[in-house]
């Protein structure tokens, strides 16, 4: 009994040691801003390398880049207009787990919902843990390099 107490103490402090810290309105437009200046380096040091490998002029370079400014805007405009949709989701999502933990609520006496609680709760936190490190793995090109001469075929 006082393992089962300890290990969901711990659990407890774990989780609300790798909680988000909240940050000010100033410091989440710091780091929109940050994140909108990498992504339009990153497009340019795209555009440059495109330029490079494919011998690219400066007419041919304007329109690969007028192309994608229109592209970039006609998926912007498609997430904005499925934004009620992507939120109706999540609303009917939140409902279910509320459901759900209130029919866990009726199963279980006090002692093993709270178990099942944590559980559930380390579960989630190694999900969150798992696709941080699967977004940071995401920084390395997962594509073969373009090919700037013709192989031969057999």
């Amino acid at each position: 009994m006082k393992k089962l107490i300890l290990s969901i103490a711990l659990v407890g402090f774990g989780s609300l040691a790798m909680a988000q810290q909240n940050h000010t309105p100033e410091q989440r437009e710091a780091k929109r801003a940050e994140m909108q200046q990498k992504m339009q380096q990153k497009q340019k040091d795209h555009l440059d390398k495109m330029q490079k490998d494919l011998n690219l002029s400066k007419d041919q370079v304007a329109k690969v880049q007028a192309l994608q400014d229109r592209k970039r805007a006609e998926r912007k405009a498609e997430f904005d207009r499925n934004k009620d949709v992507r939120m109706a989701k999540m609303k009917e999502m939140k409902d279910k787990r509320v459901q759900m933990d209130n029919e866990m609520k009726s199963i279980l006496n006090p002692e093993q919902y709270k178990k099942w609680e944590a559980d559930r709760n380390a579960k989630m936190e190694q999900r969150k843990m798992a696709m941080k490190d699967r977004k940071h793995k995401g920084d390395r090109p997962h594509h073969k390099p373009m090919r700037t001469a013709v192989e031969p075929t057999k």
